[in-house]
C-alpha cells in the first residue's frame, strides 16, 4: 500500500467503524466483512473481491497500532494544511501532497493492494516524509526498495467439539497475494527482464531543491521501482503479484479452545523482494457438542436417574470422548451432586489431563399408576417426611 493510498482511502469508512473505535470493533467489523465477501463464497463475483481487498488492506493497517497511528497522523497533518510552502521556503499557498505522491498516480491503478506495492518499492509514508527533510538523495532509495516483510493473514476454522479436545490436523486453503509464479516477482514477461530506469539510475528516487532545503521524491519515469518493464507478464500485468489459492497442513493442538486465537509463523503472504513472509492467525471456531459441555479443561455431563437409582444407588455407564465407563452412584444421591471421572477431560500441555464431571439429574416422572403408586405409597409411610420442620415453623408464626 502506498502512502498516497493512505491519504485517499478512508479505511474507517471502508471497514464501517468511527475513528475512535477500539481494537476489538475494528476485528469484528473485519471478520464480518471477511466471511460475507471472501472469494470462495463469491466465486466470479470480482466487486466483491475488490471489497475484500479493501477491507484485507484496511484491516492491515488498523488492526496494527504502530500503522494506526501512523495513518491518522498523516491524514490529520495533510487535512489540516499545516504543511505550508512559506513555513520553509518562503513560498505562499498550501503544501500540495501531490507534489510529494504525484509519482504513484499510475502504479495504484496497475496492481492495487498489495500488489501494487511492487511498483512504489515498499516505500511508506515515514520513507518519504522523513527524505523530505533529511535531505536524503537518491542513495536512500535503495534501502526502502529492499527486502520487506509479507503482510499478515487471518483466517478462521470451525472444529469439531471431539477435535478441539483431542487436536487435530487440517488442509486449510486460502487465498492470498502471492508471488507470480510465470514471472517470479520480476513483472516482466518470460524471456524479458526489466531494465534500469535511466532517470534515476534504479534508486527510485530523484532530488529536487525547493528553496533552503533539498528532498528526494519518487521517480515519475518508474513510479518509484527503479525498474522499468517494457513487457509486461500476461499473468500479473507487470505487477509482479496475483491472487494464489495455497493448501496448507495447520496442527491445532489439544485442548484449543473456542475463540482462540493461533499464530503460524512465516505462513502469511510471502514478502517482497526476497523479504520474510508474514504470519497466519487462524481464529477458532469450536461447533457445540450434543451432550458433553466444557469448562476450562474439564468436560461435563448431565446424567437422568430415576428415583429408585438415586435411593437405593447404581453403577452408571457413562461416554466419554475416550469410551464409556462406570461409575457409582451411591446411595441417597440428591439431584444435581457432581461426580468426577479423572483424566477423562481435556488435556493440558504440561501435567494431567482434566476430569469428566457427571452432574445427577434425579427424574421425576409426571404420572404412576398401578402397581407402581401403590408400592409408593407404601414407601412413603414406611419412611421420614422431609425435614421441613424450620419452615412451618415459620408458617405458624405467619411470617
Amino acid at each position: 500500500m502506498s502512502s498516497k493510498d493512505w491519504l485517499e482511502k478512508d479505511f474507517y469508512a471502508v471497514l464501517g467503524v468511527p475513528k475512535s473505535a477500539p481494537t476489538d470493533e475494528i476485528k469484528k467489523a473485519y471478520r464480518k466483512l471477511a466471511r460475507d465477501l471472501h472469494p470462495d463464497r463469491n466465486p466470479g463475483n470480482k466487486e466483491a473481491e475488490e471489497k475484500f481487498k479493501a477491507a484485507s488492506e484496511a484491516y492491515d493497517v488498523l488492526s496494527d497500532d504502530k500503522k494506526r497511528k501512523e495513518y491518522d497522523e498523516m491524514r490529520s497533518l495533510f487535512g489540516s494544511g499545516a504543511f505550508r510552502r512559506g513555513a520553509r521556503s518562503g513560498g505562499g499557498g498550501q503544501f500540495d501532497p501531490s507534489d510529494l505522491f504525484g509519482g504513484f498516480s499510475n502504479a495504484g491503478a496497475a496492481g492495487g493492494g498489495a500488489a501494487g506495492d511492487r511498483r512504489f518499492g515498499g516505500a511508506g509514508f515515514s520513507d518519504i516524509f522523513s527524505s523530505i527533510f533529511s535531505g536524503g538523495g537518491p542513495g536512500g532509495g535503495a534501502a526502502r526498495r529492499g527486502p520487506r516483510r509479507g503482510r499478515d493473514v487471518e483466517t478462521e476454522v470451525t472444529l469439531e467439539f471431539a477435535q478441539a479436545v483431542r487436536g487435530t490436523t487440517l488442509p486449510l486453503t486460502l487465498r492470498s497475494a502471492g508471488e507470480c509464479d510465470t514471472c517470479h516477482g520480476s513483472g516482466a514477461k518470460p524471456g524479458t527482464s526489466p531494465r534500469t530506469c535511466p532517470q534515476c539510475a534504479g534508486s527510485g528516487l530523484i532530488s529536487r531543491n525547493q528553496g533552503s532545503f533539498s528532498f528526494s521524491e519518487p521517480c515519475r519515469e518508474c513510479q518509484g521501482a527503479g525498474t522499468i518493464v517494457d513487457e509486461k507478464c500476461p499473468e500479473c500485468r507487470g505487477t509482479g503479484g496475483v491472487t494464489k489459492a495455497r493448501t496448507i497442513n495447520v496442527r491445532f493442538p489439544a485442548g484449543v479452545a473456542d475463540g482462540q486465537r493461533i499464530r503460524l509463523s512465516g505462513r502469511g503472504e510471502p514478502g517482497d523482494r526476497g523479504g520474510p513472509a508474514g504470519d497466519l492467525y487462524v481464529q477458532v471456531q469450536v461447533r457445540p457438542d450434543e451432550i458433553f459441555g466444557r469448562t476450562g479443561d474439564d468436560l461435563t455431563l448431565s446424567v437422568p436417574i430415576s428415583i429408585a437409582e438415586a435411593v437405593l444407588g447404581t453403577d452408571l455407564r457413562v461416554p466419554t470422548l475416550d469410551g464409556p465407563v462406570t461409575m457409582r452412584v451411591p446411595p441417597g444421591t440428591p439431584s444435581g451432586r457432581k461426580l468426577r471421572a479423572r483424566g477423562k477431560g481435556v488435556a493440558r500441555k504440561s501435567g494431567p489431563p482434566g476430569d469428566l464431571i457427571v452432574t445427577v439429574d434425579v427424574q421425576v416422572p409426571s404420572e404412576v399408576t398401578g402397581e407402581a403408586r401403590d408400592a409408593l405409597e407404601r414407601f412413603a409411610k414406611l419412611t421420614p417426611p422431609a425435614g421441613r420442620e424450620r419452615l412451618e415453623a415459620r408458617v405458624r408464626r405467619g411470617s
